[in-house]
């Protein structure tokens, strides 16, 4: 018995197990997993806060970082950590709870990255 997705693939097979939706192998033997790389950057890290479609409440954005996804999940831990909030990294993209705008660039700078302050 194989379930389908309403494009059209494979999404699990009684056989295999779950398949990717990227490659349409097994998970186990993905091939895409691996592929993915740091998005292209400018060298130029900015840092913004943004409150679309949060309710209100503002988070801080940190675009550019050119680090793959382990580099940036280990960035934005020790940046949580050092404003005593939370976040997450969502499409290669550094967000931390309320505005730290000032402490963020501050931080970056030392540790050698060119930031800019971006949108307002």
């Amino acid at each position: 018995m194989a379930l389908k997705k309403r494009d059209g693939g494979l999404v699990y097979s009684s056989e295999q197990g779950r398949m990717c939706p990227g490659c349409s192998r097994p998970q186990k033997e993905c091939a895409c997993a691996g592929e993915q790389t740091a998005p292209p950057s400018d060298g130029v890290v900015r840092v913004s806060r943004q409150t679309k479609g949060r309710k209100g409440k503002g988070v801080t954005l940190i675009i550019g970082v050119p680090l793959d996804a382990a580099g940036l999940k280990a960035l934005a831990t020790r940046l949580k950590q050092q404003c005593g909030s939370g976040g997450s990294v969502k499409a290669g993209i550094i967000e931390i709870q309320g505005d730290h705008c000032d402490l963020l660039v501050a931080e970056l700078k030392k540790q050698g990255w060119t930031v800019k302050r971006a949108g307002g």
